[in-house]
């Protein structure tokens, strides 16, 4: 997770125009839903101190089971009542969570640990965890042509590959800086957002093993979350300063660049309704409409809370959930550690949804006022 920032106002809806917007094909939609928190779950459970932290958030195929990293321990949350269900423990510093349905197994990112959770994918149950060779593993992907997990090494700079049947290492692939998050587009490429200043993409041939391509984000610094459109071959960058920025995931080239809320970490793509979300840490889901391949206008910003900035999308449904807590205040600024978070308190977890107006809310105590 990356440190609490000083907070800015939020950018305002507007459609981005200039040289970056390429000359527009047919409009893709005609208008966006209404967004809305429709619950807002105390799952409790939050333990103060570094323990209290979380990162990212997975939904599993039937849409009913999400899967959430508790720095300690991975959670798994029934969505259609917010209840805890089931967990998986002693992962030690867990980032991510990536699913493979056709093996009915799960992995997980053991930052602090340096080794992958294998575990079963009906059972939760421990299968074997597997100690690698990089570095903090943050990141992590299936891809199942070749039935490989991609783990992405924040502090060794690197990607592990690990044979995902044998659980055995296969490759370690190199990248210029810490690695961020990681999208597949189906077709033999990953492609992994760099976070440096400025950032950029690295472009890896999940065939083959190796780093082909590496390109440069310009007006996006140190971005973090990443989604794709397989369909129109785009990639949605989310930027430190409040910028999403839009990528042909063909050629590399710029073609769009739009104002998101602050402190973004997550993003995701709509492609039943062609829109693409930010979740900002600031306390707000950008929904951007996507009118066609190369243009692009932010058509809500959407109140969540404080601190949630993961997320996941349900693809079927188009409802986003999204973790954060309570916090208390930060702590005084010392020359170790100038730019201090505050913690989450202990107890407060919750799971927010936010839907479309016209979605029928489900009953539920937790449900916003």
């Amino acid at each position: 997770m990356i440190e609490p920032r000083i907070l800015r106002p939020l950018a305002g809806s507007v459609l981005l125009a200039g040289g970056l917007a390429a000359t527009a094909g047919a409009a893709l939609t005609p208008s966006a839903p209404r967004f809305e928190v429709q619950q807002r779950w105390d799952v409790g459970g939050n333990i103060s101190g570094n323990d209290g932290w979380w990162d990212y958030l997975t939904l599993d195929a039937s849409g009913q089971r999400l899967f959430v990293s508790r720095s300690s321990r991975v959670e798994v949350i029934d969505t259609t009542s917010g209840s805890v269900i089931g967990s998986i423990h002693n992962t030690q510093g867990v980032h991510g969570i990536a699913l493979a349905p056709d093996l009915k197994r799960g992995f997980t990112s053991n930052g602090q640990a340096d080794s992958l959770t294998v575990f079963d994918l009906q059972t939760l149950a421990v299968i074997q965890e597997v100690r690698i060779a990089g570095h903090h593993p943050d990141a992590i992907l299936y891809e199942p042509t070749g039935k490989h997990v991609f783990a992405f090494n924040g502090k060794s700079k690197d990607v592990t590959v690990l044979d995902a049947s044998r659980l055995s290492m296969i490759a370690t692939i190199p990248v210029p800086d810490k690695p961020e998050f990681a999208v597949d587009d189906g077709a033999g490429r990953i492609y992994v957002n760099i976070a440096s200043d400025p950032g950029q993409m690295v472009v890896i041939n999940s065939r083959k093993l190796t780093a082909e391509a590496k390109w440069p984000l310009p007006g996006c610094s140190s971005p973090s979350g990443l989604a794709i459109d397989r369909t129109n071959h785009r990639l949605f960058s989310v930027c430190d300063g409040k910028v999403m920025a839009i990528t042909d995931a063909r050629t590399g080239r710029q073609v769009a660049r739009v104002p998101i809320g602050d402190w973004p970490d997550a993003a995701a793509y709509d492609a039943k309704r062609h829109l693409v979300f930010s979740s900002n840490g600031d306390g707000s889901l950008t929904v951007v409409r996507q009118l066609s391949a190369d243009r692009y206008e932010v058509a809500a910003t959407v109140p969540t809370q404080y601190g949630a900035r993961t997320m996941a999308l349900n693809p079927a449904s188009g409802e986003i959930y999204l973790v954060t807590a309570e916090f208390g205040p930060a702590p005084a600024p010392t020359p170790e550690h100038p730019h201090p978070r505050a913690a989450p308190l202990a107890g407060s977890f919750f799971l927010i949804v936010v839907g479309t107006a016209d979605r029928p809310q489900q009953r539920s105590t937790g449900l916003m006022p």
